[in-house]
């Protein structure tokens, strides 16, 4: 009786799914043929869409967007390809006529099957519309690579009222009944489909076109507490959840170092060997001591050791870090301080974190285990607490030591990093905000790395605090306009 039972409900089910699916898709059809009519609060709210979309998705990524309506915003985001899907005709008629460079295909979201992966797939006020939410989560995973990211946007349950009140007043596009979500149930629902949220936030306080009064409360307002909390929609950051490689990458460490003679032999002689192979990337920065010459004998003296020594051009660790990251050989890009404060033996965790796939980014965070004496100064200390706090609101990731010199990823990362610069500029002498803005940049999951912070035996530190705290003061700034405030 229990297997009848079951094939009954199953019967039931599909049954109800299908009801479900066609009362849509006329709904859909209708709210189509009905376009010519511009509701304002619509066009402004897809509009304002779109920007974000286009700040989270980079473009020349293939892209997939399933329910994709009439295409615009698919087309905004300017794919090296880019795929649409819908289970409206009359959406896609349009959307074919309106963007012929762009694919469209007409399927339900729950069973789509395609013979390709992607970059990105971008879900804009889907899931409040679908039957079975993880059901079509589950079948999305045969669409992705270990690289896509899937974002997504919901409206917030706060505006039910608001939202009923705009379609009644003609000012919205007419919903059929919606799945309230809050961002824990999605999160719990892509947890289930074999997916991990990177990041999240919120967006948009006003869906009315104001001139002036919709930028201040949707750019900025929205962005700070109180307001955010009513906010309209959600935005979510997924990928899929890693599976560890049977092939061991091979490493770069980079060893970026000036005025470090008294370090070079040990950071040779400590640094473990990780993965398929390690190599050891030195960039010697215009030292006024004989580090340059201490490096090559040591190289000499280790013939066991895969070493290579560059001069570094330019000025600053971030000119040193890029030329190294440039010359590296291997899958994993590390930089290892040649002040040895983080000492060489810690790599193998790094290596570990980024192997295993647990993240993309992992970032050294000294401020957990008690430090040596005189390893960081009071004033010094109280500076790193304060970047880490705004790191954390402007990144939407935990940042809790934006300055620690030890940072590690892969190269193919790294190289979609530095082929989208331009969007943030060569602002950075240091090096750790460059790549911590672009990391968040490529919606990379940003992990960090507690270690132990040592005392310097060689040397002295090349940091002014007071020159250098106020320059990075200005890159916070600019990054609030770059990443936060856009």
């Amino acid at each position: 009786m229990s297997g009848v039972k079951g094939a009954e409900t199953a019967a039931t089910k599909s049954a109800k799914a299908r009801a479900y699916t066609e009362a849509r898709q006329r709904h859909w059809d209708r709210v189509a043929m009905d376009r010519d009519s511009s509701h304002s609060m619509g066009s402004y709210y897809h509009a304002r869409l779109s920007e974000i979309y286009r700040h989270v998705v980079p473009a020349g990524r293939t892209v997939l967007e399933i329910g994709c309506g009439e295409g615009d915003l698919l087309a905004s985001l300017e794919p090296s390809r880019g795929v649409g899907v819908d289970f409206s005709g009359e959406m896609l008629r349009r959307a074919s006529l309106r963007h012929p460079g762009l694919t469209f295909i007409q399927a339900d979201a729950h069973g789509l099957k395609l013979d390709e992966t992607f970059d990105t797939i971008v879900m804009s006020d889907l899931v409040n519309d679908l039957f079975d939410v993880q059901a079509m989560l589950e079948n999305l995973k045969g669409l992705c690579s270990a690289n896509t990211r899937i974002v997504i946007n919901m409206y917030s349950k706060l505006w039910k009222l608001p939202l009923l009140l705009a379609q009644l007043l003609g000012l919205a596009t007419p919903l059929r009944p919606q799945n309230w979500l809050t961002v824990e149930d999605l999160a719990n629902m892509l947890h289930l489909a074999g997916f991990e949220v990177i990041r999240h936030w919120p967006e948009i306080v006003w869906p009315l076109e104001v001139p002036g009064l919709s930028r201040v409360l949707n750019v900025y307002a929205a962005k700070c507490r109180p307001f955010s909390y009513f906010a309209l929609t959600n935005f979510l950051v997924a990928r899929v959840k890693p599976e560890r490689s049977e092939r061991e990458p091979s490493v770069s460490v980079i060893v970026p170092a000036r005025n470090e003679a008294g370090n070079i032999e040990e950071i040779i002689r400590r640094t473990p060997d990780m993965g398929s192979r390690t190599e050891l990337v030195f960039v010697e920065g215009n030292s006024t001591d004989n580090t340059f010459e201490a490096i090559e004998k040591a190289i000499a003296a280790h013939p066991e050791r895969e070493c290579r020594v560059f001069r570094q051009p330019g000025k600053g660790k971030g000119d040193a870090v890029r030329l190294g990251f440039k010359e590296a050989t291997g899958d994993i890009l590390m930089i290892l301080d040649a002040d040895m404060t983080v000492p060489p033996e810690d790599l193998p965790r790094f290596y570990e974190a980024i192997a295993s796939g647990a993240g993309e980014f992992i970032n050294g965070v000294r401020l957990i285990y008690p430090m040596e004496k005189q390893a960081m100064r009071y004033l010094n200390l109280m500076g790193n607490k304060f970047f880490s706090l705004a790191f954390s609101w402007l990144l939407g990731q935990p940042i809790k030591d934006t300055l620690c010199g030890t940072k590690v990823l892969r190269k193919t990362d790294y190289e979609r990093i530095a082929s989208n610069r331009s969007y943030f500029g060569d602002f950075d002498p240091f090096g750790d905000f460059d790549l911590l803005f672009g990391a968040a940049r490529q919606n990379l999951k940003i992990v960090e790395m507690p270690i132990r912070y040592a005392e310097r035996t060689y040397g002295e530190t090349n940091i002014d605090r007071w020159r250098h705290g106020w320059l990075l003061l200005k890159m916070t700034a600019f990054a609030m306009k770059k990443i936060k405030f856009r």
